[in-house]
């Protein structure tokens, strides 16, 4: 055998090893980050359905002549700020993150307003599209949640893929950053104050 031989087997075998290594690497968290993304994509899903069944809410309550225009016109402002509001998931940042949580956050609070206030007007309370409008908000909300933890679960998956050794050194090489988790807002591990005083 040829002594050049060895060494040329050796290299070649390196290079394979090496070569696999990298594009399972670079697969995986390619896959990882898409579905990341994808979770996103639901997380926004979940909040336009919100953002719908607020449109026909607001005109079934507007239907009650004495109701309160003053909440109608909180509820409508905190909508159309919330759907003016996108992030691009390939580029989330802290601060996008921050500013979409408070347009959603004051689309909550207008809503749970909205939800208090309508408790004085029996008619209201009384009336089915209400009633089937307010059941499918509180199952949209529930379905939020579910999509906000899907996300994060899919984010801390590819951000453990490419924080670890070796993929982190690779994952410099190939461009990956880590992506944020959503976030509960400030102050949500307080329950809230809830007041039936309507005097």
């Amino acid at each position: 055998m040829k002594k050049w031989l060895i060494p040329a087997i050796v290299i070649i075998v390196l290079g394979i090893i090496m070569y696999s290594t990298t594009v399972g690497f670079n697969n995986t968290a390619v896959t990882n980050q898409e579905n990341a993304r994808l979770a996103w994509s639901n997380v926004e899903s979940s909040y336009q359905r919100r953002n719908d069944l607020i449109g026909n809410l607001v005109k079934t309550v507007q239907g009650a002549a004495d109701f309160e225009r003053g909440t109608l016109t909180d509820v409508i402002e905190a909508r159309s700020k919330a759907t003016g509001m996108t992030i691009d998931p390939t580029n989330i940042t802290p601060e996008q993150m921050a500013q979409f949580q408070q347009a959603q956050g004051g689309v909550t609070s207008a809503l749970s307003r909205l939800l208090v206030t309508v408790e004085r007007y029996p008619e209201l309370k009384a009336n089915q599209n209400f009633l089937q409008l307010q059941s499918q908000l509180e199952g949209t909300e529930n379905r939020i949640n579910v999509e906000r933890n899907r996300y994060n679960e899919s984010v801390t998956k590819y951000n453990t893929h490419i924080r670890v050794f070796p993929n982190s050194m690779f994952a410099g090489m190939f461009g990956f950053e880590p992506m944020v988790r959503y976030e509960a807002d400030a102050g949500s591990e307080n329950a809230p104050d809830v007041d039936f005083d309507f005097k």
